[in-house]
C-alpha cells in the first residue's frame, strides 16, 4: 500500500490509568433503579444488566484487550470538511498488496465489530476498518454530520491511503453510508455487499406502487418502529438529551446498549451470544472516547441526509434471519444492481460478531469471483 497523503499519522490506543478507575469507580458506585420482573418486557434486563456491570467494573482486562489491538496497524488520516481538517482513525489488517476491503460498522457497535473478520479474510484482502466520524477514535464532527457527511470523509480516507477504486461492505448505519458513497463517489466504488437495506428508501417508493409483499414489509416496519423503534426516535429528534446520560453513567450505557444486542440478535442471551468482553470492550471504547453523544446525534443527521441517490455498482446482500429487517428481494431491486442474494441459516444484526464465517464467505465469494 502507497500512502497518497501526508497527513497520516501512525496511532496507538493508550488510554490513561486515571480514566480506566474512574470508569470503575463509576460502574461500583451505580444507583440502581427498582423493576417489576427479571425479564425484558420493560427494557434491559436487570439481571443481565448487573451481571454485565459486575463483570465490566471488577474483572475486564482493558489492558489486555488494549494491547491485542494494538497489534493491528492503526492510524488516524487528516481530511478535509467544510469547517477544516478533521481526523478519521482506521484500523487496517490483511496482505497491503491485496485488493483493498472497506469495512463499515454501525451502532452501538464500532470498528471493533470487523475484528473477527481479519483472520479469515487478510489473506484475500487488505482491510481498512474505520471508526466512522463521530464514533470511537475518530474526531466529533464539528458540524452536523450524517451519511453523506461520513461517505465523503471516508472516500478521503480512501484516497490518503492510496485506494482510488475499492470495494466495501457495511451493515446498519454502515450500510447507509456505503450507500451514500456508492451514490456520491461512482467512480470510487466498484463493489457493494450489504447486510441492511438502508429503510429511508422506503419512502421513495409511492404507496400506490408498492407491491403487496413490499406494504407488508412498510407496515411491519411501522410496528417495529412502535415498539422497539424509541431509541431510534430519540435520537434522530432530541440526541442530546439522552447522550447526557450516556456520557454520565457507564451503566445507563451499558443498559441502553444491551437493550439493542438482545433485540437484534439471534438468540435471546446477549451475554452468551457476544461474550462479556466484547460487549465490555466496545462500551469502554465508547466511554473512554466520550462518543456516546456524538454517536446519538449520527441519528439526527441521518433523517436530515435523506435517502441516497443511484447506486450503478454491483451490490450483494446477506440476510441473516435475526435481523432487525428481512427486506423482500424485490424491493431491494427497486434500487441496486443486486448481483448476489443470500438468505443465511443463522446471525443476527451484527454478523461479524455472531457468525463471521458465514459472513466471511459471503464477501469471498462475491468480491473474489
Amino acid at each position: 500500500m502507497t500512502h497518497t497523503g501526508t497527513m497520516i499519522e501512525p496511532f496507538a490506543i493508550d488510554i490513561p490509568d486515571a480514566e480506566l478507575d474512574e470508569l470503575r469507580r463509576r460502574l461500583r458506585d451505580t444507583r440502581w433503579p427498582d423493576d417489576l420482573g427479571d425479564d425484558w418486557a420493560r427494557g434491559t434486563k436487570p439481571s443481565t444488566l448487573r451481571t454485565f456491570v459486575d463483570y465490566w467494573a471488577d474483572d475486564f482486562d482493558w489492558r489486555a484487550v488494549e494491547a491485542r489491538l494494538n497489534g493491528y496497524e492503526h492510524v488516524r488520516v487528516e481530511v478535509e470538511t467544510p469547517v477544516g481538517p478533521t481526523r478519521i482513525h482506521a484500523m487496517l489488517a490483511g496482505d497491503p498488496a491485496a485488493p483493498p476491503l472497506l469495512l463499515l460498522h454501525g451502532w452501538p457497535d464500532s470498528f471493533l465489530r470487523f475484528e473477527p473478520l481479519i483472520a479469515l479474510l487478510g489473506e484475500r484482502f487488505r482491510l481498512i476498518m474505520p471508526s466512522i466520524p463521530g464514533y470511537g477514535f475518530s474526531d466529533r464532527p464539528r458540524m452536523p454530520a450524517g451519511p453523506i457527511y461520513a461517505a465523503d470523509t471516508v472516500a478521503q480516507l480512501m484516497t490518503e491511503l492510496g485506494h482510488p477504486v475499492f470495494d466495501v461492505h457495511g451493515g446498519d448505519i454502515g450500510g447507509s453510508i456505503a450507500d451514500h458513497l456508492a451514490a456520491r463517489h461512482p467512480d470510487r466504488v466498484a463493489r457493494v455487499h450489504l447486510t441492511t437495506i438502508p429503510t429511508m428508501r422506503l419512502g421513495l417508493l409511492d404507496a400506490a406502487e408498492r407491491t403487496a409483499e413490499e406494504v407488508a414489509y412498510s407496515d411491519w416496519y411501522t410496528q417495529w418502529g412502535n415498539l422497539e423503534g424509541a431509541y431510534a426516535l430519540e435520537m434522530r429528534t432530541k440526541p442530546q438529551t439522552i447522550g447526557a446520560a450516556l456520557s454520565d453513567s457507564p451503566a445507563g450505557l451499558g443498559s441502553w446498549f444491551l437493550e439493542k444486542y438482545h433485540a437484534w440478535a439471534d438468540g435471546d442471551d446477549p451475554l452468551e451470544i457476544f461474550g462479556l468482553e466484547v460487549l465490555a470492550t466496545n462500551a469502554t471504547l465508547y466511554w473512554v472516547t466520550g462518543t456516546a453523544a456524538s454517536a446519538a446525534r449520527y441519528y439526527r443527521e441521518t433523517r436530515v441526509d435523506g435517502p441516497a441517490g443511484a447506486v450503478t455498482a454491483p451490490v450483494a446482500v446477506a440476510v441473516f434471519p435475526g435481523d432487525i429487517a428481512v427486506p423482500p428481494r424485490a424491493f431491494a431491486e427497486r434500487y441496486y444492481d443486486i448481483r448476489r442474494w443470500t438468505v443465511m441459516p443463522r446471525g443476527g444484526h451484527f454478523p461479524a460478531w455472531e457468525v463471521p464465517e458465514l459472513l466471511a464467505d459471503d464477501l469471498i465469494a462475491f468480491f473474489t469471483r
